[in-house]
């Protein structure tokens, strides 16, 4: 029966798509390592089953931690440098500051009580131990689990090494069926085995058999698995014939001078001789790709020389079958992902066919368009599908700027980051996005048009960051460029740019001359996507200095231009900046709604700034419609947004008065004690459950106020005070709920003196007349 993971929003953990099998001694060695260690380490050879079973763990104990269980999947990250952003974009953290990305993520996370999966660290040993090591320091409740095939080697790091699956001792005796079914190796290829051929069972008829196939492939569950597919086309005895031929040094000399790999890499030397030719060329082609590819990356990439681009569908169902390639469905179109293993077998092959050159430029040549054409659609009606898409390929990004910069093709490294602009701004890769400019442009010096487009791009990034001054500089040389070539665009962006910055240093009216330039060259050109940023910025900035009725006017305009084109991210913004302005009118009704239809389609996006911005409109309206409560929780939902973010309301920081305002209110209006209990309530809440909140989304009961009846203690301290009814010791309660002793025994006291009580057995007896009380049947 297929297992599924919480589906609470911050538990970032994938659906179990096959059942776990066994590993009982390892699930409770590794719960009780947790719970006295902040730093546990799986090793053990590739295929061995360290990914499944981190994953088990961190299901098994997500409710120890109510801040989250990430996973951070590191297999397709090359560079070092991006582990630290690969964590953040794992933890939805967009630092959008100038601040270094190892501060911003300790500062999220030092008061959490939160476990991170960082799986596969091999390849980057040393980083990782540092990352964690410092990631560890900083924080007080943060687990990390951790999976590579050795140890970090950092302090306070406990690692436990997964073995092979259990199998009967080799003694020669035959065990009678019910035992041998008991072993999980056993277990494992007979339930893999019946999802291949329905019916399959181990039997009295097969089961030595079975045994002899489990031995041969020394229980490496990825051997077993990658085994039992072969059964689609083979019987029991053929495929242990095979093995037989397959594996003979598992047989010849001693067992414990051969590392497990050499069993899991003869099982893919086999897997890959019974692939057809064109399959095991396209095995090898794939390779190149980082995290997952579609069919469309696979037909363009990998075809030619030996496959026909109308074969690449037939053969990639036939690595499908052969479980070389994963389907990972993802909205319409298939993905398709490979594992880690199985890549880096295909990149050997593919370096003895003296192909892997001329596929990685394929490859990169394949990622360049795509970002050239997601930038030329950008501003239309498949614009959120080519976000998402984006952010699909980002790993296969990465690597094609890898390469350019790698080999020395600066300037189409330039040009494609400069085209993923928007891939920057609106998801989780400001930094990266910002990091790839600025290495280009030191590059690319020539004032020609890629340096003064990219100049402008990387301007924006900048003032994102609130980099005021550098990106100041960046726009008088973009300008200056654009002057002495004639370049229209790069004159109108470095006009809407300029306007940005004077809206940051408090010049209103200079701002809005700068925006009316925009707008005009903009129009001129015919370049919509200037138009409506412009027209936006225009809106806020008209609005600022209280020229309503043209800030109304121009924010209708942006709208109207946005819905000739089917465009939706620009108007999103273009209602944000219309609400503000219905608000200062006081019409909180309309103002309220152009901020819930923007909030909805952010959340859609998952843009992070934008719906902040949002839910600051329905903040203030909140706070003077005299629901302070709301407001309160609403500000303690936007703590944890510009937390996230890394900055306060980023290039909109001249709305914070608005901000300021409306947070005082909502203090008078509840007292200080009152209004941070309601910040706090809305800080516990995950963004998800935020956006529900703010667009009223949530559940009545979480909307109303505190009922005087509601229990004084934390969601944790309750669940600790269960299991006090329970009869549980301190250290049985630790390892639970896999804490520290001490952190349980300090949740306790808190218990007792929010209570009023001197004992464990009143904590009880409160439980239970709660209990009573609520109709819950009585706790065991």
């Amino acid at each position: 029966m297929t297992t599924q993971t919480s589906k609470r929003p911050h538990d970032r953990l994938p659906t179990e798509v096959t059942s776990f099998v066994g590993r009982r001694h390892e699930v409770a060695e590794a719960k009780r390592m947790l719970s006295h260690s902040r730093i546990v380490t799986f090793t053990g050879p590739g295929g061995v089953g360290k990914t499944r079973l981190a994953l088990r763990i961190a299901a098994d104990v997500r409710r120890a931690f109510p801040d989250g269980v990430w996973l951070v999947e590191l297999a397709a990250l090359d560079d070092p440098g991006m582990l630290c952003q690969t964590v953040a974009e794992a933890l939805e953290i967009r630092n959008q500051s100038s601040r270094p990305c190892p501060d911003v993520l300790a500062d999220h996370l030092r008061d959490r009580q939160a476990l991170l999966v960082l799986d596969n660290c091999e390849h980057l040993l040393q980083e990782c131990a540092v990352f964690v090591e410092k990631l560890a320091r900083a924080t007080a409740d943060l687990r990390i689990l951790a999976t590579s095939r050795q140890a970090l080697g950092v302090a306070g790091e406990q690692t436990l090494a997964v073995p092979a699956m259990s199998l009967p001792d080799m003694d020669g005796a035959v065990l009678p069926l019910e035992t041998l079914t008991q072993f999980d190796a056993v277990r494992l290829f007979a339930e893999r085995a019946s999802a291949v051929v329905p019916g399959f069972a181990v039997t009295e008829a097969n089961h030595e058999t079975v045994e002899r196939i489990c031995r041969t492939l020394d229980g490496i569950p990825l051997a077993l698995e990658l085994a039992a597919v072969r059964l689609r086309a083979l019987s029991l005895d053929q495929l242990l014939d095979r093995l037989d031929d397959r594996f003979r040094l598992l047989t010849a000399g001693s067992r414990a001078v051969l590392p497990r790999h050499r069993t899991l890499r003869a099982l893919i030397d086999w897997s890959y001789s019974l692939c057809t030719e064109q399959e095991r060329l396209l095995w090898a082609r794939v390779s190149v790709f980082a995290g997952s590819l579609d069919l469309e990356a696979a037909e363009e990439v990998c075809s030619g020389d030996g496959i026909a681009r109308e074969d690449v569908l037939n053969l990639v169902i036939g690595l499908v079958d052969k479980s070389i390639l994963i389907p990972d469905e993802h909205g319409p179109a298939m993905r398709y992902r490979i594992l880690d293993t199985i890549r880096q077998y295909g990149r050997e092959r593919l370096e003895e066919t003296g192909q892997e050159d001329a596929l990685r430029r394929r490859h990169r040549d394949y990622y360049r368009g795509l970002a050239a054409e997601a930038d030329r659609l950008l501003f239309g009606p498949d614009q959120v599908a080519w976000f998402t898409r984006l952010q699909h390929e980002h790993a296969n990004l990465r690597t094609a700027l890898e390469h350019c910069f790698g080999q020395g093709e600066t300037r189409t490294g330039l040009e494609m980051a400069t085209d993923l602009l928007y891939h920057w701004t609106t998801g989780y890769y400001l930094s990266e996005g910002r990091g790839w400019l600025e290495k280009g442009l030191a590059a690319e010096t020539e004032p020609n048009p890629t340096r003064a487009r990219a100049l402008w791009c990387a301007s924006w990034l900048a003032i994102i960051q609130t980099e005021i001054a550098a990106a100041d500089d960046m726009l008088v040389e973009a300008r200056a460029i654009g002057e002495r070539l004639e370049l229209a665009q790069v004159l109108a962006y470095a006009a809407l740019f300029s306007g940005m910055i004077a809206m940051c240093r408090e010049a209103p009216a200079e701002a809005i001359a700068l925006y009316e330039e925009g707008v005009r060259r903009a129009h001129e050109i015919g370049d919509p996507v200037a138009e409506a940023l412009a027209r936006n910025r225009l809106t806020l900035a008209r609005s600022v200095v209280g020229d309503s009725d043209a800030a109304i006017a121009e924010g209708e305009r942006c709208v109207a231009l946005c819905d000739a084109y089917g465009e939706q991210w620009h108007r999103a913004y273009a209602l944000t900046a219309l609400g503000v302005e219905h608000w200062r009118r006081g019409d909180d009704a309309r103002a309220a709604e152009l901020a819930e239809e923007s909030l909805r389609f952010n959340r859609s996006l998952d843009d992070m700034l934008g719906a902040g911005l949002n839910i600051e409109v329905l903040c203030w309206i909140a706070a003077g419609r005299q629901q302070y409560e709301r407001a309160g929780r609403l500000r303690g939902v936007l703590g944890r947004i510009w937390e996230s973010l890394g900055t306060a309301m980023s290039s909109y920081a001249y709305l914070t008065p608005y901000r300021e305002e409306s947070e005082e209110r909502a203090r008078q209006g509840l007292g200080e004690t009152g209004y941070r209990a309601a910040v706090r309530r809305g800080a516990r809440i995950t963004y998800e459950e935020g956006v529900a909140y703010a667009l009223g989304e949530a559940p009545e009961e979480e909307r109303a106020e505190r009922p005087a009846d509601a229990s004084p203690l934390t969601p944790r301290e309750t669940e600790i005070a269960q299991l006090v009814a329970q009869g549980m010791s301190n250290k049985e309660i630790a390892a639970t709920l896999v804490i520290a002793q001490r952190t349980a025994e300090g949740h306790i006291e808190h218990i007792l003196s929010k209570l009023g009580f001197s004992s464990r057995a009143q904590i009880a007896v409160w439980v239970r007349e709660r209990d009573h009380a609520a109709g819950d049947p009585p706790r065991e």
